[in-house]
């Protein structure tokens, strides 16, 4: 027993002293690589970390869309609902008495109550004001006629109201556009000069 503890005392002997003469640059070249092999673990660390990153926008991205997709057809089955109500409360009586206020007081709840489910689920009315800047995104242009208040290229009237759902479009809104030259021409989609009339297609 004490032969081998003495060999071994002997072998770690001369790995010290093997240690402790090793030439300084075999030294730098061992802290060197080290700090080469920690610097490559570092970068790993970091781009697995933006990879899991991306992994986890694009899967947000594509529950959205497949929620989006999902109830889209949907949706646009609804908005034969809505429009039948708006017309309903468009040709209702203004000054109506009796149970003809209490349906046309119903037909506004029901409207009323309709859109907030909309918005709760995404989809959500677009309907410009006189004079809103036309969006080809979003409007439909049916028609120009010239104005003496709206600037060119800018919304006169809504004829019937769009929606979106999650910022897609479902349905542009249909709209009547101020002729080039209407109102102030400021602004609007025909501020520049070399821009043509004619009607916009917002399913471009």
């Amino acid at each position: 027993m004490n032969d081998i503890n003495d060999e071994t005392r002997d072998q770690l002997e001369q790995d010290i002293h093997e240690g402790e003469a090793a030439p300084e640059g075999d030294e730098n070249a061992v802290v060197d690589a080290l700090i080469a092999e920690r610097d490559q673990w570092k970068d790993r660390a970091l781009r697995a970390v933006a990879d899991a990153e991306n992994t986890k926008r694009r899967a947000e991205t594509q529950q959205n869309d497949a929620r989006a997709y999902a109830i889209q057809r949907f949706a646009k089955d609804l908005l034969g609902v809505a429009d039948t109500l708006e017309r309903g409360l468009a040709a209702a009586p203004k000054d109506a008495e009796g149970p003809t206020a209490a349906m046309v007081t119903g037909l506004e709840l029901t409207q009323k109550s309709l859109l907030s489910a909309f918005e709760a689920n995404g989809l959500t009315r677009v309907d410009p004001a006189p004079g809103d800047a036309f969006d080809p995104h979003l409007h439909q242009a049916m028609m120009e006629q010239p104005s003496d208040t709206v600037p060119g290229g800018a919304v006169i009237q809504t004829l019937q109201p769009g929606y979106a759902l999650f910022g897609r479009t479902v349905r542009a809104a249909m709209v009547v556009v101020a002729a080039k030259g209407s109102g102030a021409a400021t602004g609007g989609a025909y501020a520049d000069p070399n821009t043509t009339g004619g009607n916009f297609d917002a399913k471009a």
